[in-house]
């Protein structure tokens, strides 16, 4: 299959009218794949209404079956179509975060979504994207637009058009470039079908800025201990992961460091993920700076740029710094953890006068 490119500035007015929007608009309604930038990752978008529109993206990305799709739409008055009712939380969510990184699930109305898109569900989940790009095209085509992350499954998401390139060229009808995208990681999404809603993937927005809205909202607890069965599908799978495997080292600047030489001993090239602050500190054969820790939103923002960049290297193992589990850090850390497969290692215990350090590996699969 030839894939069709589209160069697009999202800064010119008037996306609508413009022929490489209506053309990308005009795939989407022929069932075709269309993969477009959003202020989260690239989408891969297809037809929400159409079974064989939406069994393109599982077979172009290799995605399980079982792992429904986000439906993407242009107005908050489209949200009344596909769901049964509008809780109030949900509204006040709507109203605060739309367009932004923030899915809503929801009781669906039957028969008007493909039921591959919601893996026959009785729930939706709904967003607004907050991209003049990913709107445009939504509401060329007129369709609600199932859209996951442009990339094979398990691969770090793209927000680069060259990651989306790599990955979908040859399998899709057309990609537009639309530059990098913003807020680097994939939306948060909550669960308003219960009376206190429970965050089932930590994004964009946090859980403090929607407690700022809407009072207390629970974590899946799925998110913390691996013992719980997730109450979305998808979190169940290993995401986000280069070719080389990541472990997370939680510990002193001393305990990275010696982490860093025991598999240099070992004889293994040696990736680091760090921040600018300390980039220059470790020793290893490739060290990767990855936003600023002073910042977070900056480490979300470059984090699979960086983990995509050690594919292009011959490391054999990466190890990554880990970041506060608050904030934008949460959403950061459930990256990071899904990456290295739950491995993280743990200082238990430094002796810094005398060079000693135990080594607890601990895998929370």
């Amino acid at each position: 299959m030839d894939t069709k490119i589209w160069k697009v500035d999202k800064n010119v007015d008037n996306l609508l009218t413009y022929p490489q929007i209506i053309e990308a608009a005009r795939w989407l309604q022929k069932n075709a794949l269309v993969a477009f930038p959003t202020e989260t990752v690239y989408g891969l978008g297809a037809n929400a209404k159409s079974d064989e529109a939406v069994k393109k993206i599982f077979e172009a990305k290799g995605r399980p079956s079982d792992n429904p799709l986000i439906i993407h739409i242009s107005d908050q008055e489209e949200v009344a179509q596909y769901v049964e009712e509008i809780p109030e939380v949900a509204s006040k969510l709507m109203d605060r975060f739309w367009p932004g990184p923030l899915t809503i699930i929801l009781r669906k109305r039957k028969g008007i979504l493909s039921d591959r898109a919601t893996t026959s569900l009785p729930t939706v989940a709904l967003r607004m994207p907050d991209h003049p790009i990913a709107l445009a095209v939504i509401r060329a085509s007129g369709l609600p637009i199932a859209a996951p992350s442009a990339n094979l499954s398990g691969k770090p998401s793209p927000t680069k058009f060259t990651h989306v390139y790599n990955d979908m060229n040859g399998k899709i009808a057309g990609i537009i470039d639309g530059g990098d995208t913003g807020v680097g990681l994939e939306s948060t999404v909550i669960d308003c079908t219960n009376p206190t809603p429970v965050i089932l993937r930590p994004g964009g927005i946090t859980k403090e800025e929607i407690e700022g809205v809407i009072g207390e909202v629970l974590m899946d607890p799925a998110l913390q201990s691996n013992d719980e069965k997730p109450k979305s599908p998808g979190m169940k799978y290993t995401h986000y992961a280069p070719k080389a495997p990541v472990l997370l080292v939680d510990g002193s600047d001393l305990f990275i460091q010696q982490t860093i030489d025991r598999y240099i001993a070992e004889g293994k090239k040696v990736g680091v993920l760090t921040t600018e602050e300390k980039k220059n500190r470790w020793k290893a054969d490739i060290v990767l700076g990855c936003g600023k820790r002073c910042d977070l939103s900056t480490v979300a923002n470059r984090l699979y740029d960086s983990l995509r960049a050690f594919d292009e290297t011959n490391v054999e193992i990466i190890l990554s710094e880990t970041f506060p589990n608050r904030g934008i850090g949460r959403a950061i850390m459930n990256r990071l953890m899904k990456a290295a497969g739950h491995r993280i290692l743990k200082q238990s215990r430094s002796i810094d006068g005398r060079n000693i350090v135990n080594w607890k590996e601990t895998d929370n699969r």
